[in-house]
């Protein structure tokens, strides 16, 4: 009977009776110990070169990238070395210079200012995206003009990620750079304005590069929550009629 009294213990020595065929009662790993992952994999680290897209290709910025000492062991003694570069979709052509961590497991990413984090893209095409969303009569309306390649519903989920990971970053500096963003409000003309630049994300970046691992993403280097891992902090809905009174 499935949920007789003895059903669990007979599972328990199903499951390791298993364990003893798959493993071998004598089985010893070969190798250094296991090690918990010392964080998200693969980290990806600021690399100030104020170049743009086409000059960073142009010039192969990737090969001067470097990373003196590991982030992990700032005193050395752990096998950190360079590890080759891979390649970015966009723009094209474009390399990423990569450094590992022998004994943390651990690889690091050095990104340009004008490349977006965690997106095949640059930051200076993601700014263009949400300036046009903010100069449209609707986010529909900007959505059908920047994506006409692909259905509306998808167009407006895609240039809303966008709005909305640059609005957190421009709160982000407002905050952090209150003594020059006075009375700013986070849109990108007015910071941009009152930074005296025209490519505000990058701005943005070298201003808050020493929050970037906590700032999202495309400006920072923090992964933005997608809806599985963001479901265990959403509150239980309250039993009764469907809407609640």
């Amino acid at each position: 009977m499935r949920g007789g009294p003895g059903w669990r213990v007979t599972t328990v020595c199903c499951r390791s009776r298993l364990a003893e065929i798959r493993d071998g009662p004598g089985r010893k790993e070969n190798g250094p110990p296991r090690q918990d992952p010392c964080g998200p994999w693969p980290v990806q680290l600021r690399f100030p070169t104020g170049l743009t897209s086409e000059e960073y290709v142009r010039t192969t910025a990737w090969e001067q990238a470097r990373l003196d000492r590991c982030p992990l062991h700032p005193r050395g003694g752990c096998g950190f070395c360079r590890h080759g570069t891979y390649e970015r979709q966009e723009p094209p052509g474009a390399r990423i210079a990569r450094y590992y961590c022998r004994q943390g497991h651990q690889s690091f990413s050095l990104l340009p200012d004008c490349l977006a984090a965690r997106m095949s893209s640059t930051l200076a095409e993601v700014e263009q995206v949400v300036a046009t969303a903010q100069q449209a009569k609707s986010l529909w309306a900007a959505a059908d003009k920047l994506r006409p390649d692909i259905s509306l519903p998808s167009a407006v989920r895609w240039v809303s990620r966008r709005v909305a990971a640059v609005r957190v970053a421009l709160v982000f500096v407002v905050g952090l750079a209150a003594d020059r963003l006075v009375g700013v409000q986070p849109r990108l003309d007015e910071v941009g304005r009152a930074l005296g630049t025209r490519e505000v994300l990058v701005a943005v970046r070298g201003i808050c590069a020493a929050q970037l691992q906590t700032l999202v993403a495309p400006v920072g280097f923090h992964p933005r929550r997608g809806r599985r891992s963001s479901a265990r902090y959403r509150p239980q809905h309250k039993t009764g009629p469907d809407p609640p009174g």
